[in-house]
């Protein structure tokens, strides 16, 4: 940073509309041109990139969508392309700027831009009179060599950053996949028994099944209203989206209590099982099947569990009911079984179920822990680099009217 002050100190910057220092204009294609072993990428109005038979230009250039995405999707090219006909690409046509320093600015300070001068808080499309107008800095206007400088050097910075934050990532998520794989080993392999340590019984003969509540759910009531969508991938109760009902006589019969296992029953997310852990109220919607089951049989935890397994879900892949909207109701759920270790001995039997749970809540934690950590981990190294490019990025500006 000391040495970055000295290079921008008492420089002079200029200020110019980008329809001056880059041509402008959009493809024409348009997705039937699509091919999945095209030679060349094909940008669209997406952060996916498709491939193409064809190129239409071969150059270094920024593409941003003209819909949808606008301010967030940003694409520097180099090399043979194709492009869609609502996307923009921005080719710099003067000797001293920099396309990757615009790309940066432009990530910096585009979305601000536009947002300004559109009509709510998101912009649909854009126009390419207003991309034009966008104003863009160039250091030491009258020095080419300086200039380019000045720009390769914020250009190294926020480049370092950005593959830093690659980096971190990939690590973070080959950690997380590894974790998760000795997670569902050691799951799978203390649910599995040796000779006559577990008797397999069906559902049906140990617990019963409710349906939940029918009812709209409100941005506010006095009981969370857990829905299907609540329940993500890992069988956890969702903290984000939450919705309301309140508590009535129609509906008292439907709170949930500590403890209570709740499956989806349809859809994408059919066999998805938690476990409410929360200790404010809630009530369950009616996609979801409340399992009861006597808890001097099964611990529910043990069951959580085994919801989560292989053993589960062969199961319940087979059970379930075909069609356009997969139904996994409870009269196919009666029909799994469970291995129950010593069944024949209650007290021995919750024993064993406890140690299983203890150790695989351990591998639960750590997993989750890395799940929760990459997202956050990844944020801030997203903020720091959004922080030292607005930093770099924060040149002089007399107000310009374009």
């Amino acid at each position: 940073m000391s040495y970055l002050e000295k290079l921008l100190d008492g420089i002079k910057v200029e200020w110019k509309p980008l329809g001056e220092v880059a041509e402008v204009g959009t493809g024409r294609s348009n997705r039937k041109d699509e091919v999945q072993n095209g030679s060349y990428p094909f940008y669209v109005r997406s952060k996916n990139i498709l491939k193409s038979n064809e190129y239409q230009f071969d150059e270094t250039a920024i593409i941003i969508p003209g819909e949808g995405g606008i301010g967030d999707i940003f694409h520097y090219v180099q090399g043979k392309y194709a492009l869609h006909q609502r996307a923009y690409r921005i080719y710099i046509n003067i000797e001293n700027m920099s396309t990757k320093f615009l790309y940066h600015f432009m990530r910096s300070c585009f979305k601000k831009y536009i947002l300004s001068r559109s009509v709510g808080a998101t912009s649909i499309s854009i126009r390419k009179p207003m991309l034009q107008k966008f104003l863009v800095p160039i250091p030491c206007p009258d020095d080419v060599e300086k200039s380019l400088e000045i720009q390769g050097e914020i250009v190294r910075i926020l480049d370092a950053f950005t593959e830093l934050t690659a980096e971190l990532t990939a690590e973070l998520t080959a950690e997380l996949t590894a974790r998760k794989k000795q997670y569902n080993y050691y799951r799978d392999k203390l649910l599995t028994f040796d000779g006559n340590q577990a008797e397999w019984k069906p559902l049906g003969k140990i617990g019963k099944f409710t349906y939940g509540y029918a009812a709209k759910a409100k941005d506010s009531g006095n009981a969370r209203f857990v829905r299907i969508s609540d329940i993500n991938g890992n069988g956890v109760l969702q903290v984000n989206g939450a919705k309301y009902v309140d508590i009535s006589k129609e509906n008292e019969k439907y709170v949930l209590q500590k403890n209570d296992l709740l499956m989806a029953r349809t859809g994408a997310t059919y066999g998805k099982t938690m476990i409410f852990n929360e200790d404010y109220p809630a009530i369950y919607a009616g996609f979801l099947i409340k399992l009861s089951f006597d808890k001097n049989i099964i611990n529910p935890k043990y069951y959580w569990h085994f919801a989560q397994s292989i053993y589960f879900w062969q199961q319940a892949k087979n059970l379930v009911a075909g069609g356009g909207q997969p139904q996994f109701n409870a009269n196919s759920l009666r029909r799994v079984i469970i291995p129950i270790p010593f069944a024949d001995d209650p007290e021995k039997s919750l024993k064993e179920q406890e140690r299983i749970v203890a150790i695989l809540d351990k591998f639960d934690a750590l997993t989750n822990s890395i799940t929760e950590g990459l997202p956050q981990e990844i944020e801030l190294r997203q903020k720091q680099y959004e922080y030292y490019r607005d930093l770099l990025l924060n040149f002089s500006k007399e107000e310009v009217e374009v």
